[in-house]
C-alpha cells in the first residue's frame, strides 16, 4: 500500500523552509510521497486575510515543479469551512482507499493537538510524523510517547510565511527565502506588497 504524507498548511507563500521538510519526509522516511494540502481557512484563524486560493495554488505548483515525490492536492478547496484536518482526511480516505495517509505536523501543533476536532479518533486511525517547531509550552505527556506519533530528526527551520509577508512589504530582501520561481511570480503579480 502506497503511503502519503499530508502536510497541511495556508502556504502563503511556500517557502524554502516547508520546501525542505517535505523533501526530507519524501526521501529519509518510510513515506512514498507528500502531498502539500492548501487549507483555505484554519479554524484557529478565522480573521486572517489572505491569498486567494487560486495564487497560492500557482505558488506551490511553481516551487514543485518537477519533482516525482512532492504533490499538491486542493481537497479543501471543494470541503466547507472552516477546515478541520478530521474531516479532510475521513474525506481522503474515502477517496483513496488504496493509499494509507500520515499527518506532517510541527512540535508546536502538539501543544493544542487536544483542541483539535477529533484528535483520539486521528490518532487512532492515523500516524503523526512530528518535525522540530521551537515552542515555549511542554507538550502534554499522553503525546510523548505514543506508538502513533513518530517524533522525527526532521531540519528544524526558523523561516516563516508571516516574516516573508512582512518583509515583502517592508521592501527586505527575501529572495533566498523562496524558490526562484516563486519569488518571480511574488514579484511580477504584485503580491502581499501592499
Amino acid at each position: 500500500m502506497k503511503k502519503v504524507g499530508l502536510f497541511f498548511g495556508t502556504f502563503d507563500p511556500i517557502h524554502n523552509g516547508h520546501l525542505t521538510l517535505a523533501n526530507h519526509f519524501a526521501s529519509e522516511s518510510d513515506l512514498d510521497s507528500v502531498w502539500f494540502v492548501i487549507t483555505p481557512q484554519n479554524p484557529f484563524k478565522l480573521n486572517f486575510k489572505m491569498l486567494p486560493n487560486e495564487n497560492r495554488l500557482e505558488l506551490v505548483r511553481l516551487a514543485i515543479k518537477g519533482s516525482t515525490k512532492l504533490d499538491v492536492s486542493t481537497v479543501e478547496f471543494d470541503l466547507p469551512t472552516p477546515n478541520y484536518t478530521y474531516d479532510t482526511l475521513t474525506h481522503l480516505e474515502n477517496k483513496y482507499p488504496e493509499i494509507q495517509f500520515a499527518l506532517l505536523m510541527g512540535e508546536d501543533n502538539m501543544v493544542t493537538f487536544q483542541k483539535w476536532k477529533q484528535y483520539q479518533s486521528i490518532l487512532d486511525r492515523f500516524e503523526l510524523y512530528v518535525y522540530p517547531r521551537k515552542t515555549q509550552y511542554s507538550i502534554p505527556v499522553e503525546f510523548k510517547k505514543h506508538p502513533k506519533i513518530k517524533w522525527t530528526e526532521a531540519p528544524l527551520v526558523e523561516i516563516t510565511s508571516t516574516d516573508i509577508r512582512n518583509r515583502i512589504q517592508q521592501g527586505k530582501e527575501i529572495k533566498s527565502n523562496l524558490p526562484l520561481e516563486v519569488w518571480n511570480c511574488i514579484l511580477k503579480k504584485g503580491f502581499y506588497s501592499n
